[in-house]
């Protein structure tokens, strides 16, 4: 009776504390509701054809095979279709979809620890602090960073189910951890790291190492061959699509010695979460004695850990849970011009919680004195954090709000010089914007993405001269640059250029065959040249792309009038009409070309 009577009340604390999970997650993060898109959303959704005409075959096809951002992860495509499909393009609804991903996080996390260690409270405060740390506010607020939340989630899933399958390792109960594991490498390429991880798992709190003293090797390798083989994959694929031989990459030795220093900058900032920024400039040149310094704590650290493993097991677990996971993207290997970036601290910052965590709690049962200041400690911390949290999340409800709060907390910032200078372009604040891409360029010249911004706010200033100059160079930077090209072809065609705007816009579908735009632009130039029927075989070619652009279609109905095919251009005025937009047909009657 008393056996039930435990239970059912354990049951009830557990519920009580996902409750508590949602509703402190919820209160730190629920304004990201009514936040917009920022900076690379634009590239995610709002200027994606791809992922704005919904779930479609072909859009599924293009997820699974677009190496976009040189990352390949389809499922995330995939997910920002189903939001549009469901929201449209209002942001909000984009943003509650990484909250809700992070709130299930979080509880994934609880239930692992809680079902390995049998330690509730424990268990509770990782989750607690996983779900509110300020460094994760990258990963929830920004709409492009679904990456993060969307391959944790399968992550979390992959390791819960691990847990599963060890306490009954029985095929059935094999294959759903790796289909998990399969759907995470589908979200993000960082998760490569999962096996390893299942390997400290098992050393602790798992304990599977003593049951397997005799074999542990061949053990380990028959286990999680199927895992390996998968992120060695995975590895090579990113590593192939990451290979831009037009990019400017940092010097190895500058790589090299910005990575222990950028790891050191992580675990203090796990600590002291403090001006946090949407971007961190990478320094040309990273002080030598800071790369000595960083390395020799980082070894201290992992031999005081290794050596005190068999006492203190969970240090070893998260500090190695912490090195591991943020090997993939410390640096070496190059993706930006960044130094770091909190959304690599996401998944990585578990370990670290970990290891305080279990300190504090074993440090407290052998002072049971202290055991009174436990719960304010823990909550004053969480209320801390919280704060922390959701004022950083205030910085990300629209670009010009997040890149003025980067320039404030980071120097020599040219990537947020850019930023601010393209959402400023985007308010019409043409001249503020100049100002800015003329920062970016002082800082680094050779910046082709400001030339090009650039190149556009003089273009919006009809100043088309000016414009294609800054095109040209961010082409001579950047030779396989599409948008540079597309917007040169644009400049000409509005000088009404007409062969080279022709020339620029076959470029740009040679490079990118996909382009919708080019081909109704392209289909403009051919339109104004008399050429209708080529006009007409661009504009088919946009309307397949991008079915959802009426101009497109307005465009087509034109080139038939004007080609003389009268009952083909009325019937496609018809039918817009029908769709809603009638204003082509109401023309077309008043010049007599329609009944």
């Amino acid at each position: 009776m008393m056996t039930d009577k435990i239970k059912i009340e354990s049951k009830e604390i557990i519920l009580i504390i996902y409750v508590l999970l949602a509703a402190m997650t919820l209160a730190v993060f629920w304004s990201v509701n009514q936040y917009g898109f920022v900076f690379d959303d634009v590239q995610y959704v709002t200027h994606n054809h791809h992922v704005k005409s919904g779930i479609t075959l072909e859009g599924i096809y293009w997820a699974f095979t677009t190496t976009t951002s040189n990352l390949w992860n389809p499922l995330v495509w995939l997910s920002l279709m189903f939001d549009y499909q469901l929201f449209g393009l209002n942001a909000g609804g984009y943003h509650m979809s990484n909250l809700i991903l992070h709130i299930l996080n979080s509880f994934l996390l609880f239930w692992l620890f809680n079902r390995m260690t049998k330690t509730v409270w424990e268990s509770a405060f990782i989750a607690a602090l996983f779900a509110i740390h300020p460094m994760h506010v990258e990963s929830v607020a920004w709409i492009t960073e679904r990456k993060d939340v969307l391959s944790s989630f399968f992550l979390m899933l992959t390791l819960c189910l691990y847990v599963y399958y060890t306490e009954k390792p029985v095929m059935k109960r094999y294959l759903p951890v790796l289909v998990a594991f399969i759907l995470a490498l589908l979200s993000k390429p960082m998760v490569v790291t999962i096996p390893v991880i299942m390997i400290l798992l098992d050393y602790w709190p798992l304990k599977r190492f003593a049951s397997h003293q005799d074999k542990i090797i061949s053990w380990q390798f028959k286990e999680k061959a199927s895992f390996l083989v998968l992120s060695l994959m995975l590895a090579g694929i990113t590593i192939y699509v990451m290979n831009d031989p037009h990019f400017q990459y940092f010097p190895l030795k500058s790589r090299i010695l910005n990575a222990p220093v950028a790891f050191v900058i992580y675990l203090e900032k796990t600590f002291w979460p403090h001006n946090m920024a949407a971007f961190y400039p990478f320094p040309v040149q990273p002080p030598t004695w800071q790369f000595f310094a960083a390395i020799s704590f980082i070894i201290s650290i992992s031999i005081t850990v290794i050596v005190s493993a068999k006492r203190f097991p969970y240090l070893f677990v998260g500090w190695f849970w912490f090195t591991i996971s943020i090997l993939p993207v410390i640096g070496i290997i190059q993706n930006g011009y960044y130094a770091m970036a909190d959304r690599y601290h996401y998944l990585p910052s578990i370990g670290i919680v970990v290891m305080v965590t279990w300190s504090a709690s074993s440090f407290v049962r052998k002072n049971n004195r202290l055991k009174r200041f436990l719960i304010p400690a823990g909550i004053t911390t969480l209320a801390i954090l919280a704060v922390f949290a959701w004022r950083q999340s205030s910085y990300w409800k629209n670009s010009i709000d997040l890149w003025k709060h980067t320039l404030k907390v980071t120097s020599d910032n040219f990537v947020a010089h850019n930023n601010l200078g393209a959402a400023l372009n985007e308010e019409n604040k043409i001249g503020e914007a100049i100002e800015h891409y003329n920062e970016a360029i002082r800082l680094k010249n050779d910046y082709f993405y400001a030339y090009n911004n650039r190149g556009n706010a003089y273009a919006a200033m009809n100043k088309y001269q000016n414009a294609i100059a800054d095109y040209n160079k961010a082409i001579s930077l950047k030779p396989d640059y599409v948008e540079a090209f597309y917007n040169l072809a644009n400049a000409y065609n509005k000088l009404g250029q007409h062969e080279p705007a022709i020339e620029n816009y076959n470029k740009v579908i040679l490079m990118k065959h996909d382009y919708a735009s080019a081909y109704n632009n392209r289909g403009n130039v051919y339109n104004r040249l008399g050429q209708y029927q080529r006009a007409i075989a661009d504009y088919n070619t946009s309307i397949r792309l991008n079915p959802g652009d009426k101009q497109t279609y307005i465009n087509r109905a034109h080139a038939y009038f004007n080609s003389g095919n009268m009952i083909a251009g009325c019937r496609y005025a018809q039918e817009m009409c029908a769709a809603g937009e009638c204003n082509l047909l109401e023309w077309s009657q008043r010049k007599g070309h329609c009944r």
